[in-house]
């Protein structure tokens, strides 16, 4: 089993300065410090990172292929806005990777309570997170959860599309939760719920589960 791909903005922020303008400009995304609807340019990310234009137009690239801006001819990026066809398309794939997933390790007790365990260690972070009022890092662990979920089924392609779109799946949960840390931990002990399932080998309950968690916390007023 491979560990998880972080999210740009994690770890260690070395590597090509392309790359590091590129991890910062989606980490404000990602928390809404640059919100839906604003450009940005080359020249206002080179500046913010006293860097040449060259890299500044590589992030700006890396950022559309994140699904996070659309470019636009001689004007820069456009910020893109969450829509509720993308929230909702999004998570239904989130959501059939994972009920797959669970299918899959259903078969291999060992390896399933491998995953639980790593799954209640990630359950930890996100409670730490929540006890520093930390968003973004709660954003970032509830994505961990359900790629590391995801990684479980051991579908190569499904795991390298899951990592291109971490930095739209965190700046969903951060909008889901944004000033409001009692939905995060609502976010927390559902995952609690979600990990019981997998340990029972009860897929179907989890993907009764799942679709809940994604329905009470993304859509809290509409039927998912």
């Amino acid at each position: 089993m491979t560990s998880r791909m972080e999210l740009p903005w994690e770890g260690e922020q070395a590597g090509p300065v392309a790359a590091r303008i590129a991890a910062r400009a989606a980490q404000r995304i990602a928390e809404g410090a640059l919100p839906p609807g604003e450009v940005l340019t080359e020249a206002i990310l080179a500046e913010g990172a006293s860097a040449s234009r060259t890299p500044a137009r590589e992030a700006m690239l890396q950022l559309e292929a994140w699904g996070l801006v659309r470019l636009m001819p001689k004007k820069g990026a456009l910020i893109t806005t969450v829509s509720p066809a993308e929230r909702r398309d999004l998570l239904d794939v989130r959501t059939t990777w994972e009920i797959r997933s669970v299918q899959v390790i259903n078969e291999q007790p060992e390896s399933r309570q491998t995953l639980v365990d790593a799954l209640h260690a990630m359950i930890t972070s996100q409670q730490a997170a929540l006890d520093e009022g930390d968003q973004l890092g709660f954003a970032s662990h509830d994505f961990a959860f359900h790629r590391r979920i995801i990684e479980a089924g051991q579908n190569g392609v499904v795991n390298t599309l899951m990592d291109q779109l971490g930095p739209r799946f965190a700046r969903l949960t951060y909008m889901a939760i944004d000033g409001n840390l009692r939905a995060a931990a609502v976010f927390r002990d559902e995952h609690e719920r979600l990990v019981e399932f997998i340990a029972a080998g009860d897929a179907a309950g989890f993907a009764a589960a799942v679709r809940a968690h994604v329905t009470a916390g993304h859509f809290p007023s509409s039927a998912w």
